[in-house]
């Protein structure tokens, strides 16, 4: 009789839905299952989404969100919360208060401050941007990109990577507790990263890739590092870990050949080959 399988952690995603795969709740239970959590997730917009951009956002009403989260946590036990786009003052401050309070007020939390899309278009309105700063201090990680940074700290977006410390040290006294300032809208021939907690300053630097395979590459990392948290002692491992990860799933990601715009990251690119091709 085969030994038992060990518990894998149980991870939730708390964001928007993606149609075509590759970003929102689609992708960050793709990337639980490929870093081996159990993936549970609390829709909070519906979007009709292509890899060509976002053409319409329906708002999951709050009540329905905070039905979701207290009949899901009422009965499974949750290790990590990854929390994607939440598009709306109101659910903003829902999911702050839902985090907060109960079992989930001691879970660790990975914030990923959702605002644009890969393809431009814009998943967070102008009046919830204060509620997303309010919900930093709960966060223990936030991963803003270089736009996202510079409307959390109002002021223009990092010119070069040299601005990268600064900005990040600037949202940890706004309230967050660790920052990974992402550096892949800047230019270079290295993708270049700030790490930013109690301890100081990191850069983590990796290859770019040159691909079109870019949509939903923020969800995935911000997915991955949740998944990879409950293995390793502390957050900076497991983010290195994740971009890694990334890394090989940005370079593989055309093979997909998803739609026709900015397609998906490979979520699956460490599995074996599929079984089956189709011409």
């Amino acid at each position: 009789m085969a030994a038992p399988l060990p518990r894998p952690p149980v991870a939730l995603s708390i964001a928007g839905s993606d149609p075509s795969g590759g970003a929102g709740i689609q992708a960050d239970l793709k990337t639980f299952s490929a870093l081996g959590a159990y993936g549970t997730c609390v829709i909070t917009a519906l979007t009709a989404q292509s890899t060509r951009g976002v053409t319409h956002v329906h708002e999951v009403p709050v009540d329905v969100v905070r039905a979701q989260v207290e009949t899901l946590v009422a009965d499974v036990r949750i290790d990590v919360v990854k929390v994607g786009m939440l598009a709306s003052a109101p659910l903003v401050e829902t999911v702050h208060e839902l985090l907060a309070s109960g079992s989930l007020a001691a879970t660790p939390v990975v914030l990923d401050p959702v605002m644009v899309s890969t393809s431009g278009s814009r998943l967070l309105s102008p009046d919830a941007v204060d509620a997303v700063r309010a919900l930093l201090p709960r966060a223990d990680v936030i991963t803003p990109n270089v736009p996202e940074a510079g409307v959390l700290l109002d002021e223009s977006p990092a010119g070069s990577e040299e601005d990268l410390p600064e900005q990040a040290r600037r949202l940890q006294v706004l309230g967050a507790r660790r920052v990974l300032l992402k550096g892949g809208h800047l230019d270079g021939t290295e993708s270049v990263d700030v790490w930013h907690d109690e301890r100081g300053t990191s850069e983590l630097r990796g290859p770019r890739i040159a691909t079109t395979a870019t949509h939903g590459t923020g969800c995935t990392l911000s997915s991955a590092i949740a998944a990879l948290r409950p293995r390793h002692d502390g957050w900076l491992p497991a983010v290195r870990e994740a971009r890694g990860w990334l890394t090989e799933a940005l370079r593989h990601g055309e093979s997909l050949d998803v739609g026709s715009g900015a397609g998906p990251v490979h979520h699956f690119h460490e599995l074996a080959r599929w079984s089956q091709t189709i011409p």
